[in-house]
């Protein structure tokens, strides 16, 4: 499945024009030409996965407070694209099947990051997989990842066909072990820290390495330059634009 792994991934769908994690955002990823978008998987607390990425919900809807605190029905009434602008009032915090029907309809790759409110980590995978193994065709691109091990561990467990990417930020000093552990398909790493040693390290383990978030085109050249294999952005379509036709 990794086979088919664009050169640019649309972070959250297409953040930089639509507000994140939404339906629009994944539309608009689409309309600008990315092939893949990354999205986030959390639960309310009735145990719906939605598209959300804080643990809070302050920033992106016009709700407040932990989002393992309202059941679907609750999240469902907020706004979630008013705080990006008006022509998004009325954006709804989208459930993860109405998200992957989209994404399909749209003809779309995916890289599902599970992103599990604190201490919901091997629920949030295990829902966030059934719900997967339920709608999404085998033959259709997917990633799963997290910067969570927990994840990564039940996600081996009960999907081991799927391939899973290994979130990077800090990286530990068993990184590499870790990844080995998890049968880890791709690294994917902060794009901030990266040098061209660094890359060189991770590739070592013979894994794509996919780098975010990346919106200059400056810095994305680089680190494709750098054997770099894949780059999340906020912007697909102008660092599409800025890039040009792959060599």
């Amino acid at each position: 499945m990794l086979s088919t792994l664009p050169r640019l991934i649309g972070h959250r769908g297409a953040k930089e024009s639509a507000p994140e994690n939404t339906l629009a955002s994944i539309r608009e990823a689409a309309r600008q030409g990315a092939r893949w978008v990354e999205l986030d998987v959390m639960l309310t607390r009735d145990r719906v996965p939605v598209l959300i990425h804080d643990d809070t919900l302050d920033r992106t809807t016009s709700g407040r407070g932990p989002v393992a605190d309202l059941d679907f029905s609750d999240l469902r009434a907020l706004d979630a694209g008013s705080w990006f602008g008006p022509g998004f009032a009325g954006e709804r915090v989208p459930a993860l099947e109405e998200a992957l029907a989209l994404i399909l309809d749209l003809g779309l790759g995916l890289n599902l990051e599970i992103k599990p409110y604190p201490g919901q980590e091997v629920p949030t995978a295990e829902v966030a997989i059934a719900t997967l193994k339920r709608l999404w065709p085998e033959a259709r691109p997917l990633l799963l990842s997290s910067f969570e091990v927990p994840c990564l561990e039940v996600a081996q467990a009960l999907a081991p066909e799927i391939p899973r990417g290994y979130l990077l930020w800090d990286p530990p000093a068993d990184w590499a072990e870790i990844a080995d552990r998890v049968a880890a398909a791709t690294l994917n790493v902060d794009q901030e820290r990266q040098t061209a040693e660094t890359v060189a390290a991770y590739r070592g383990t013979g894994r794509p390495v996919l780098s975010y978030t990346v919106n200059s085109v400056e810095r994305a050249r680089e680190l494709l330059g750098w054997g770099v294999s894949a780059l999340f952005t906020d912007a697909p379509g102008r660092l599409a634009d800025g890039l040009g036709p792959r060599l």
